[in-house]
C-alpha cells in the first residue's frame, strides 16, 4: 500500500484546528492510560494501522500493560478492565459505530454513573477525534513508520 497524500501538507489550517482540538483533550483531565485505551478500540474498529501503532506505543509510554493491550480487542471477556474502562470502551464502540448503534439508552446508562457531565462530554469529544485521525489516516493511506 502507498500514501495518497500527505494531509498535513495539503491542508495545514484543518490540521491545526485538528490539533487545537488535541490540546483541549490533552487538558481535559482524562487519565492517559484510559485516553490510550480509548484511541486504540476506535483505531480497532476502524482499521487504521498508523493510528493503532501510533496509540499503542503512547500506551506503552504511560505504564500500559502488555496484557490489557493484547486484549483490548475483546475486552468485554477479558478480566483485566476495571468497571470505568469498561463503560467508557463502550462509549467509544457505540459513538464510533454511531451508523449502527444510534449510541442506545443502555449505554448511556452505563457510562452516566462512572463519569461527571464534564467527563462524558470530553471522553465524546477524544472519541469524536481519535475517529477523525482514522478516518484521515486510512482515507489517504497513512502508514506506519
Amino acid at each position: 500500500m502507498q500514501a495518497r497524500l500527505d494531509f498535513y501538507r495539503a491542508s495545514p489550517s484543518a490540521t491545526r484546528a485538528m490539533m487545537a482540538l488535541e490540546a483541549a483533550i490533552g487538558k481535559s483531565g482524562i487519565d492517559k492510560t484510559l485516553e490510550e485505551l480509548i484511541r486504540i478500540r476506535a483505531s480497532q474498529l476502524n482499521g487504521c494501522a498508523f493510528c493503532l501503532d501510533m496509540h499503542v506505543a503512547d500506551a506503552r509510554k504511560h505504564g500500559e500493560s502488555e496484557r490489557r493491550l493484547a486484549t483490548v480487542a475483546a475486552w468485554r471477556e477479558a478480566p483485566f478492565f476495571t468497571d470505568r474502562e469498561r463503560a467508557a470502551l463502550e462509549w467509544t464502540e457505540a459513538v464510533t459505530l454511531i451508523a449502527e448503534t444510534r449510541v442506545p439508552d443502555a449505554v448511556w446508562e452505563v457510562v452516566k454513573p462512572h463519569f461527571s457531565e464534564q467527563e462524558i462530554a470530553d471522553l465524546t469529544l477524544l472519541i469524536v477525534a481519535i475517529n477523525g485521525w482514522n478516518r484521515i489516516a486510512v482515507s489517504f493511506r497513512k502508514l506506519p513508520e
